[in-house]
């Protein structure tokens, strides 16, 4: 079996308070990207792991990965030999291992079916994984495990530009350094574009003092005139929506000659 494990996007990010287990509450929009990391599984006598890909080497121990932990969470026949093309970035703010976690959980359910709480062994990998499963646009609240439908997604197919500098941004301090102001509710009305463009990042001011090229990359962004360009999750990828693919392709062109040593991927929103 072949999948894709989507990139993840967050097209706002609200943080509303501090809880008391150390997680924050939140409300996230999510969306995905029709490109990410390629996961194979074969049949095997047990499960094994090999990965791969130009971000593999940022992997702390590659073979303790998340893919491992899906496996071990879902019954799946005698054993699955599981190849990991690592195309996304790590710390990135795309959700990665979750996006493979849940690309995992998908065929197991494409080989013989989820079980009925597949949502909770999902959430205990990562707040991010029950999303990742679904991989389609929707409003995560809680820890962003709680999951509802959006009304109208009016950006599937819409061209988007991922712009990452080659700068891990692991997520803990990002949280850490927000200042515990809030900023107001997420809307959760209207269509997938209107709940967008009148949210927020919330985590944007604290992933640039970590990292301030975080900046530059927006700035950048904002120069090829999307509809719509903001950082993702706790950075430090930035996205940049577009209404054409003839822009999304200038813009691409544009940050490959002056940002050449940036990682970029073009694609489309699901």
């Amino acid at each position: 079996m072949n999948e894709t494990a989507y990139a993840k996007i967050n097209l706002a990010l609200h943080v509303r308070r501090r809880r008391e287990d150390g997680y924050h509450e939140l409300e996230t929009l999510f969306a995905f990207v029709d490109d990410g990391d390629a996961l194979v599984a074969t049949p095997a006598d047990e499960d094994l792991l090999e990965v791969h890909g130009e971000f593999v080497g940022s992997l702390t121990n590659p073979f303790d990965n998340i893919v491992a932990q899906a496996l071990g969470a879902l019954p799946h026949g005698k054993g699955w030999a599981v190849t990991l093309e690592k195309r996304l970035p790590v710390a990135a703010g795309l959700g990665g291992g979750s996006a493979d976690a849940g690309a995992v959980f998908r065929m197991v359910e494409r080989a013989q079916g989820l079980p009925e709480d597949w949502h909770a062994r999902a959430a205990k990998l990562g707040a991010d994984v029950p999303a990742c499963v679904l991989s389609r646009a929707c409003i995560g609240t809680g820890t962003g495990t709680d999951l509802a439908e959006v009304a109208e997604n009016n950006l599937a197919g819409c061209p988007v530009l991922l712009v990452n500098p080659r700068e891990a941004v692991p997520t803990g301090p990002v949280f850490m350094a927000w200042d515990g102001v809030d900023r107001g509710a997420m809307p959760t009305e209207g269509s997938l574009r209107a709940i967008a463009l009148a949210g927020r990042n919330d985590l944007e001011g604290p992933a640039l003092k970590i990292c301030p090229v975080i900046g530059d990359v927006l700035a950048a962004l904002e120069a090829t005139q999307p509809f719509l360009a903001r950082m993702s999750g706790s950075g430090a990828t930035c996205f940049a929506l577009y209404d054409s693919l003839e822009a999304r392709d200038e813009a691409a062109e544009k940050m490959a000659q002056m940002h050449g040593d940036w990682w970029q991927m073009a694609g489309k929103l699901r």
